[in-house]
């Protein structure tokens, strides 16, 4: 009995032994690179006091958090680009952070001293890592250096750690402001133009727009499947008094890409959606129409066809500028020049072929029979306050097939132009103006530019006029703006092809900065 007693508490005594020996000699061993290490996305909370009073410090959402081996018991974590309140910190590294089990979680707790341009900070984190989710809390005393103002920083962390097969696109695949989103994005004549390669993002708003308007405009943004963007689509920005306002992308596996958006200038635009009726009460085949602030030949016409049997003059035919459904986007102008057949109405001559035109300023009709003849019509310019830069647009053109000269004879093997112009000029007052005998040669000329081509253009061509300033621009001086299209570009002096078609849709002028 007494040996078996013996034996039993030698057994016993031996097997507390080996544990104890065990637990000496094999240290805790935490599965640190097979379930801890990786990268961890989540979101993260920012509240400060200051003063006893509490400061929204706002979210970010996805926030990165890297967590990398340190030791057999302890990892290290590194979060990137922390901020708030619009204060930049920078990466925060928490290192050598010592790991202790309870209940199947992981904790840890962590201490850094921040040193950044704004401000010194001393951080204190506590945390736990439970499954594949990282949960953190810091606690940060801020001392601002402006001021030497003292600021508590509370920030909670939740993340999830990534699998590996995240996407990794970061891109903004459109960048609209529409007015059914918010009236005031209807200043935005252009929509925003991204460039890829610069990776910018710019915009026109009317020259007319005041700049307290442009702190609200709200974009609507798709970006690529998985990512998100800040600020967010949807939310208004201040694009005003020229701020460039940078948008963050960031992927499901964190890569970013950084946009510059900005108001690239101001403009008018003209899309050629809206016609009215010259004149009213008419019948059918008198009944002509005008594009939105355009004037155009079509009065001369109508003229013609009013008045021309008493001269011999017997046009039934269509009016020359026209809106057609085939747009480069809705509607368009159509410019066709027409054989309104030749001779004189009272004393203006009418040329064999009218020049399809259409121009901003105004069509006098009265003028053709005074001092200077048909050439007196064309009151080319509106007063403008602006400098223009360049005149862009949208055009096709097909060259009529039959060319006459001024005296109604037919040219054979000549080929029609069609001619895009802009013209900037100096005037004394708002009457003053320049027609089509001087549009191109007067002395009150400030920049111009002249864009002419006989080819067959078949699918709609961007175009662009750039002004070329022959005079210093001067704000205080008052100035008339004239663009003129024309399906025939010597028109002015009788010499077009019957038939020359020329397409305009949305003509843009882009004032300087």
């Amino acid at each position: 009995m007494k040996k078996n007693l013996f034996i039993y508490l030698l057994t016993v005594l031996c097997t507390i032994n080996l544990f104890t020996a065990c637990s000496n000699d094999d240290p805790q061993k935490f599965p640190i690179d097979s379930e801890l290490t990786g990268d961890y996305r989540g979101k993260l909370d920012v509240k400060i006091t200051q003063n006893d009073q509490e400061i929204p410090g706002g979210s970010v959402d996805p926030q990165f958090i890297t967590v990398s081996k340190a030791g057999e018991t302890a990892v290290n974590l590194a979060i990137t680009d922390f901020s708030f309140m619009g204060i930049k910190i920078g990466d925060i590294k928490l290192e050598n952070c010592q790991l202790n089990e309870l209940a199947g979680a992981y904790s840890f707790i962590g201490t850094t001293n921040v040193e950044a341009e704004a401000l010194t900070a001393a951080v204190n984190a506590t945390g736990a890592f439970s499954g594949n989710k990282l949960t953190i809390t810091m606690d940060i005393e801020a001392t601002l250096k402006v001021g030497n103002i003292k600021q508590t920083v509370k920030v909670t962390y939740e993340g999830t750690k990534m699998s590996g097969n995240e996407k990794g696109e970061a891109q903004i695949l459109s960048f609209i402001f529409d007015k059914n989103v918010a009236a005031i994005d209807s200043l935005v004549i252009v929509q925003p133009t991204i460039n890829e390669e610069n990776k910018t993002i710019t915009f026109i708003v009317a020259d007319t727009t005041k700049e307290y308007y442009l702190k609200g405009l709200i974009p609507t943004i798709k970006i690529s499947e998985g990512a998100t963007i800040l600020p967010a689509s949807g939310e208004a920005v201040d694009f005003s008094n020229g701020k460039v306002v940078s948008y963050t992308v960031t992927a499901e596996n964190g890569t970013k890409t950084e946009y510059k958006v900005s108001v690239a200038g101001r403009g008018v635009f003209f899309d050629f959606e809206d016609w009215q009726k010259e004149v009213e009460n008419q019948p059918e085949d008198m009944t002509f129409y005008k594009a939105t602030g355009w004037a155009s030949c079509n009065a001369a016409v109508h003229l013609i066809k009013a008045m021309g049997s008493f001269a011999g003059i017997d046009y039934k035919g269509i009016y020359p500028i026209n809106s057609t459904e085939d747009g480069h986007t809705g509607k368009a102008a159509l410019l066709e020049s027409v054989d309104t057949k030749g001779g004189f109405l009272v004393v203006a001559k009418v040329p064999k072929v009218t020049a399809a035109t259409i121009f901003l300023g105004n069509f006098e009709a009265g003028a053709a029979m005074g001092e200077g003849g048909t050439m007196k019509t064309t009151e080319f310019g509106i007063m403008y306050t602006q400098k223009p830069e360049k005149v862009n647009g949208y055009y096709k053109y097909i060259p009529g097939k039959e060319f006459y000269n001024a005296e109604g004879k037919l040219v054979e093997g000549k080929i029609d132009e069609c001619a895009l112009t802009a013209v900037l000029y100096e005037v004394e007052n708002e009457k003053e103006t320049l027609d089509g005998s001087n549009i191109y040669t007067s002395d009150k000329i400030v920049a111009k530019a002249v864009f002419t081509s006989d080819k067959t253009i078949e699918e709609y061509t961007p175009f662009e006029l750039k002004l070329e300033y022959s005079k210093e621009y001067d704000p205080a001086k008052k100035y008339k703006f004239a663009v003129i299209f024309s399906a025939s570009a010597d028109g002015a002096n009788y010499n077009a092809a019957v038939g020359s078609k020329l397409w305009i849709d949305d003509v843009l002028i882009t004032n300087a900065k």
